[in-house]
């Protein structure tokens, strides 16, 4: 899946960093999402077993990946001639031009105000930021350059300007956003779990707490060869069963676990929170033996039973803008032209969305193969 490299999309330029701009979130408040690797096995899917499927993308959870992964040797964003940061905008341009030309439709969702019991987490990860941002600048000012790099992916920063960009661009290759009233992972798995998409795409677990059915990861992801070889698929169905406990025992294991809305017990990683949820003693009574306060723990699971969402209209894939598209990429930050015209020719060629499994090239026997099912 070719995407081409990051580097010469856009100009350099001078420091992509903006610390004094205001945050769409605090500034660290970056994705991290709920430890489920241990117990997760997902399938491996090729592009071409999602093509004409819809995908509610977790907005913030892919550009924070871009914004981690896109940047200079040093570990600077890239950004324009006017030093505006472009890096939000090549991964999103580039990787949705990509997804588009495989046949992968992505809806695109956006947080909006967090609940107030993520304050706890958004502080902690502030903390964290400001440390990673004092170890940037001693490792540039040592001369280590990979302790820069791997230290600056740790203080990305998403303003509000960056977001009002990415909406006009998604909106110009006719993709679908979407405003979420609060966690845009919430709503991703909404839709999902609707019928509106067939998928919630993360790299996040909580998706499938939140009640998404099916959880595609991998979707930002870029190989050094600048492409990607597949996703990987967890239909939540698949994992209950794997698992031996139901949707309400598998929030449960969250919040034993620590979840972005609570600290979680002490001692227990997943592993032992599954042990725990095995035994099958009901919320209240594997709370108690966790150690956990019911009261809080119950306010905790009723963000996942009822998350906050959104009544959108219906997903429609549009035309292309072409003019507003050159407008924002080339005019205002200095995008190679050429690329722009060829990744614009990528997304006019996206197949249309499918509503039953014999569509889109070969849809039916690929998605059997690999474990899918009609919408």
């Amino acid at each position: 899946m070719a995407t081409g490299s990051w580097a010469g999309a856009a100009r350099p330029g001078r420091s992509g960093r903006r610390s004094a701009a205001p945050s769409i979130r605090p500034p660290s408040a970056a994705p991290v999402g709920l430890p489920l690797r241990p117990l997760v096995t997902a399938q491996e899917l090729p592009w071409e077993a999602l093509a004409g499927r819809t995908l509610a993308v977790d907005g913030f959870n892919a550009v924070y990946q871009f914004l981690a992964t896109i940047r200079q040797r040093d570990g600077q964003l890239f950004s324009d001639a006017e030093g505006r940061v472009t890096s939000h905008l090549m991964g999103t341009f580039y990787r949705t031009t990509a997804l588009l030309e495989e046949g992968v439709l992505p809806v695109w969702v956006f947080d909006g105000k967090p609940p107030e019991r993520k304050a706890g987490t958004i502080r902690r990860r502030i903390e964290a930021k400001e440390k990673a941002e004092e170890a940037w600048q001693a490792a540039l000012a040592a001369g280590d350059l990979e302790t820069a790099r791997r230290k600056a992916a740790q203080t990305s920063r998403l303003t509000p300007p960056m977001v009002e960009e990415l909406h006009a661009l998604l909106r110009g290759l006719g993709v679908p956003v979407v405003q979420a009233p609060g966690e845009g992972e919430a709503e991703a798995a909404v839709l999902a779990a609707r019928g509106a998409t067939w998928a919630a795409a993360s790299e996040d677990y909580d998706s499938l707490l939140f009640g998404a059915p099916r959880l595609v990861r991998g979707l930002a992801a870029r190989a050094r060869s600048g492409s990607a070889p597949g996703a990987q698929l967890i239909d939540r169905n698949d994992l209950l069963a794997s698992l031996g406990i139901d949707q309400d025992e598998l929030i449960t294991l969250g919040i034993v676990v620590g979840t972005d809305f609570n600290d979680g017990a002490a001692g227990y990683g997943p592993k032992k929170a599954l042990k725990l949820v095995q035994e099958h003693l009901g919320f209240a009574a594997t709370i108690a033996k966790a150690g956990l306060d019911l009261e809080e723990s119950q306010a905790v699971a009723d963000l996942f039973r009822h998350p906050a969402s959104s009544d959108p209209p219906p997903l429609t894939f549009g035309p292309v803008d072409e003019v507003g598209l050159h407008r924002l990429l080339v005019e205002t930050h200095g995008f190679s032209e050429g690329r722009v015209r060829g990744a614009i020719a990528r997304a006019r060629s996206r197949p249309r969305p499918a509503s039953s499994p014999a569509e889109a090239r070969g849809h039916q026997t690929l998605l059997e193969t690999f474990g899918g099912n009609a919408p």
